[in-house]
């Protein structure tokens, strides 16, 4: 599931294939920018904010995706064939490799003036150079009837987390996803976690928030709704929360 760490390799792969090399193609397969074409352009830069990727040109232009849910990018060498697929949302290409990002949730072009227009609200980036964690718990602490789960969804406070990290973190930090931020006696300590956990996987494939790369243990609660705790044995639970489904343990997170 794309949360910020996922964003984050993305966008060191795309910058290492596109950035400072003239485009000898781009197809936008969206039907708002169908026949824009940035053929002679050259990419400059490709940023991740949270969840939001955006790729800068020399004609001061960003072309702005996000993954969503099931969004991806696939890099492959130029003059291999891209086998054509409806899911397919915009393909960038330079002399040696061809980007094509699957998918996306949102693919737009704007000025890289008006960027703030997308990411503006965004709280500190948990893996961005703007990264302040005591802005980032002030956030939360400003809304103190607010559950936990939903405070650290909510990319105005802290951008990057999603749902896997926003179960993980709390079950390690033993908070009930209801409790309201007010109930939460070390929200810093809970902001540093976030902040180490998605620091330790943004260079991995396979995310690990147990410390054990195994497949099938990498992770404490995530998806594991009716098995037993990996520390005290009690089945783990879950739950629609908002337009969520959070996962936790009953005995390791009480009331």
């Amino acid at each position: 599931m794309p949360e910020g760490d996922t964003v984050y390799r993305a966008a060191k792969d795309l910058r290492a294939a596109l950035a400072g090399q003239v485009l000898t193609r781009s197809d936008f397969r969206v039907p708002r920018f169908a026949t824009v074409d940035l053929s002679g352009q050259t990419v400059t830069e490709v940023i991740p904010r949270g969840k939001h990727l955006l790729t800068r040109t020399s004609a001061d232009l960003t072309i702005h995706t996000h993954l969503k849910m099931e969004g991806r990018w696939r890099i492959r060498p130029a003059s291999e064939r891209v086998r054509e697929n409806y899911r397919i949302r915009l393909i960038l290409a330079n002399r040696e490799w061809q980007a094509a990002g699957y998918d996306l949730g949102t693919t737009e072009l704007l000025p890289t003036s008006r960027e703030d227009e997308i990411t503006g609200h965004l709280g500190p980036d948990l893996l961005g150079p703007d990264w302040d964690p005591d802005e980032a718990a002030r956030r939360l602490r400003a809304d103190p009837d607010r559950s936990a789960a939903e405070a650290l969804l909510d990319q105005r406070n802290l951008a990057g987390i999603g749902n896997v990290y926003k179960s993980e973190i709390l079950f390690l930090r033993g908070i009930r996803p209801w409790r309201p931020v007010r109930g939460i006696k070390d929200v810093d300590g809970l902001v540093n976690l976030a902040h180490r956990m998605l620091d330790a996987n943004k260079d991995r494939v396979e995310r690990v928030t147990t410390g054990v790369p195994r497949r099938g243990q990498q992770v404490w609660v995530y998806g594991r709704g009716g098995q037993p705790c990996r520390r005290c044995g009690t089945r783990i639970r879950q739950s629609e929360l908002g337009d969520r489904v959070t996962y936790w343990c009953p005995s390791c997170q009480p009331d």
